[in-house]
């Protein structure tokens, strides 16, 4: 059964015409008193620009309900479209009637008709949305949801649903947030005075996840390709740009795949997820390229239309090395690339992404596939301009003696991933995937400098108030 619901501003603007008898409801954004009339720009959140509202002495208790308009005051309007008069407006809505539903006092209401900085609206978050700005990044980060989904929904991908609640660590770098309904005032301890888990709610440890890979390789083995698309934390004590505690990944998995499917697949889904929010938000990315960042149109046109450049690791350090760049991390083989090594790489040498490939094996995860020198792992990142690596991947360790061996390297107790080796005992065989920051992904398209600026409620050191 169809839902019967007031057009969208957005649908009004693009679709109504003069003489259509219209309802409108949203927030005013302003509001402009002339003799005998006034003006709201009236918006909903649907698209970028607002709805002229046309108001007549004439209409019921106008006055009256004049006082109670100011900046935030929400409304439901009933009226007739009219060709407008102004500028940079096709149409425009008289009013015949007019609700007001909540008011907003202009003397405290926080959104005044001014710029304000993005670490103050860090501080109302409640309200942050209704702003320009913060309403094109969460139209983009909508639209570039959907486009990840619909890029794996067309390509035969399951959605799989990973669990937030884990006993392993992924990735081993241990900076995880525990879970327990332990009462933290009254430990239970064991005989040795350490905390005796068996008395908490599963028994054993567990942690919010900072990954759905190895789950999402468990569904591969069965469905040949998979995506997980959720929440994930980490709990490292950054205040950074770049970093969120709480964050989204998008993490495919594709059974029967190597290293050169996982770059060809992670390579053609971004090309797609930007063509698809480029064209269902080409007002917001006009917004970001005049007021945030003035390449980021061009940004966009650079990753659908050119090839992404690839190199090895090994290739990338000689690269770097021979450059007349001075850096503040040193160069040499074997370190983890830094964010400005990175950004030389896409911004400086080859002017667009880089998929790095075959990185040393110490400092890349337990899982990855040892190559043939030994020294090397199947991994691969894609780096950005101003971003550093957006995408992280690997043809995954399908060898279970190899397999093995990488966990007692790195230290890792066999006994916690049987379940994950027994995919290597009962039909293994070669696998990859990719792991997607989204909040980056959404920070890359709109040129935002803050991570903290592209989620509605960012989880930072210090901070979870909303």
């Amino acid at each position: 059964m169809a839902v019967s619901r007031p057009p969208s501003i957005r649908s009004i603007l693009n679709h109504g015409q003069p003489g259509d008898a219209v309802m409108a409801n949203g927030w005013v954004r302003s509001k402009r008193v002339l003799k005998g009339f006034a003006f709201l720009d009236l918006n909903d959140g649907s698209s970028m620009q607002g709805l002229q509202v046309v108001l007549d002495e004439a209409l019921p208790a106008f006055a009256a309900q004049l006082n109670q308009l100011g900046t935030g005051a929400s409304v439901t309007v009933h009226g007739d479209l009219v060709a407008s008069q102004g500028k940079n407006q096709r149409i425009e809505l008289k009013a015949t009637s007019l609700q007001v539903w909540g008011t907003a006092d202009p003397q405290t209401y926080p959104l005044q008709k001014k710029r304000h900085s993005f670490e103050f609206l860090r501080t109302i978050a409640h309200l942050r949305s209704r702003t320009n700005t913060l309403g094109a990044v969460f139209r983009v980060r909508n639209a570039c949801s959907h486009a990840i989904h619909q890029f794996f929904q067309e390509q035969g991908f399951l959605w799989v649903h990973t669990p937030i609640i884990t006993h392993g660590d992924c990735e081993g770098a241990g900076e995880q947030f525990s879970v327990t309904a332990l009462d933290l005032h009254h430990l239970p301890l064991t005989a040795q005075q350490s905390i005796d888990w068996s008395q908490d709610f599963f028994g054993q440890p567990t942690y919010l996840t900072v990954s759905g890979q190895l789950e999402a390789e468990i569904m591969a083995m069965a469905f040949t390709h998979v995506y997980t698309f959720g929440p994930t934390f980490r709990a490292e004590n950054s205040n950074t740009s770049r970093h969120l505690a709480e964050f989204w990944m998008v993490e495919p998995e594709m059974a029967f795949c190597n290293l050169q499917g996982d770059m060809d697949w992670a390579e053609s889904f971004l090309k797609f997820v930007f063509r698809q929010v480029l064209e269902q938000c080409a007002d917001d990315f006009e917004f970001f390229n005049q007021r945030i960042d003035s390449t980021v149109l061009e940004t966009a046109q650079l990753i659908i239309d050119q090839p992404f450049e690839r190199m090895t690791y090994t290739e990338a350090i000689n690269r770097l090395e021979q450059c007349d760049r001075s850096f503040e991390f040193p160069v040499a083989w074997g370190i983890d690339l830094q964010s400005e090594h990175e950004r030389y790489l896409t911004e400086d040498l080859v002017k667009r992404p880089v998929i790095v490939t075959d990185y040393p094996k110490d400092i890349k995860a337990f899982y990855m596939r040892l190559n043939e020198d030994l020294k090397t792992v199947a991994a691969m990142d894609i780096l950005v301009p101003k971003i550093g690596e957006l995408v992280g991947g690997s043809q995954r360790e399908e060898r279970l003696e190899v397999l093995q061996a990488r966990m007692q390297e790195t230290n890792l107790p066999g006994e916690d991933y049987w379940w994950y080796l027994d995919l290597r005992r009962y039909g293994t065989v070669p696998h990859a995937g990719f792991g997607l920051g989204f909040e980056r992904l959404v920070q890359f398209m709109t040129g935002m400098q803050n991570i903290r600026d592209v989620i509605p409620f960012p989880r930072t050191p210090m901070s979870a108030d909303f």
